[in-house]
């Protein structure tokens, strides 16, 4: 297999593809408040374009996939392209990211045409405060959460982002939660992304803190986990239970980073922090061959910088979250 490497050494095996920018919730900090001006259904790129894509990026290396969004199980032929995704023989690793508002009904399907592993974003155990953040109702979400439990996807990850003064005292019972059930617990700092991230600052929590609360309370040791994100992992000592930190602003991780980014409409992000991209989707309208776009994702790789401007530029990346995907 190819091996597709960047200007710093770095091999991207690791493509998250957002299927779409739509969500059926509304997390502040993903889509801002009011916001309507998602990409139309026929700026999308095809079924076909998609396979198309990861397809060429399976034949130069990348084997691992992540479905996001917005909320990919919005998309009503997700399963037909996940089946399809699952035929390709160079693709080892197929994975989604969901809010899990659809996961009751989806779990199976997932399951059945060879997703396993799912991250859920789950920020408060508290209905209110759940609401708040992102005017959904939790009851969906767990309700999603225990079918997937039920029905063996493993594993299930939680991705709670803490925020100051809104969910931060949940720490500890987002811990139990997730040792009651067998989930692994992921803790995220917020980024300054989009016009939703604008105002990060003023709910930044370091993880430095969380770690030091948690080894208050709990023997921590090392772990490691299969998995192709940015996390650093503990266990808690006696049980299966790991703790995964994903630090953007504090501790940043470019210097492993392996992972490009997709938009629905056919936008390759080469950095999640930065704006450098490339449109796919005219050139796969215009009859490119496969040899010809290998070269376009060769050389758009070499974009890709040596890390992300989260603290240095001035009011962030300006494109809004959902868009971009998780």
């Amino acid at each position: 297999m190819t091996i597709l490497c960047d200007n710093f050494g770095r091999k991207i095996e690791y493509l998250r593809l957002s299927v779409t920018d739509r969500c059926d919730f509304r997390c502040f900090y993903c889509i801002p408040k009011g916001f309507s001006d998602f990409v139309q259904p026929t700026s999308w790129l095809t079924l076909d374009q998609i396979v198309r894509v990861v397809r060429i990026f399976s034949e130069l290396g990348i084997s691992k996939v992540r479905l996001t969004g917005g909320e990919p199980l919005v998309r009503k032929d997700l399963p037909e392209m996940i089946e399809r995704f699952n035929e390709l023989p160079d693709i080892e690793d197929l994975s989604l990211s969901t809010n899990a508002s659809q996961l009751a009904k989806y779990a199976a399907v997932l399951k059945k045409n060879g997703v396993g592993r799912i991250n859920v974003s789950l920020d408060s155990l508290n209905p209110e405060i759940f609401k708040q953040i992102t005017q959904g109702n939790l009851q969906t979400v767990i309700d999603g959460l225990m079918e997937a439990k039920r029905i063996g996807l493993s594993p299930i990850k939680i991705n709670m982002v803490v925020m100051k003064g809104l969910n931060d005292h949940e720490i500890s019972d987002m811990v139990n939660f997730c040792l009651e059930h067998d989930f692994t617990l992921r803790f995220i700092e917020t980024m300054p992304v989009g016009e939703g991230g604008s105002n990060a600052t003023d709910y930044y929590v370091s993880l430095d803190d969380v770690r030091a609360e948690l080894e208050a309370k709990h023997e921590l040791e090392p772990t490691i986990m299969r998995g192709a994100g940015p996390a650093t992992y503990l266990r808690v000592k006696g049980t299966n239970l790991r703790i995964g930190f994903i630090t953007p602003m504090s501790q940043h991780f470019c210097e492993t980073c392996n992972r490009v980014r997709l938009t629905v409409e056919g936008t390759l992000f080469l950095c999640l922090g930065q704006q450098d991209n490339i449109e796919l989707r005219p050139l796969l309208q215009q009859g490119i061959s496969d040899e010809e776009l290998k070269d376009v994702l060769r050389e758009a790789i070499n974009l890709k910088p040596k890390q992300h401007d989260f603290q240095q530029e001035e009011g962030g990346v300006a494109r809004v979250m959902s868009l971009t995907g998780g």
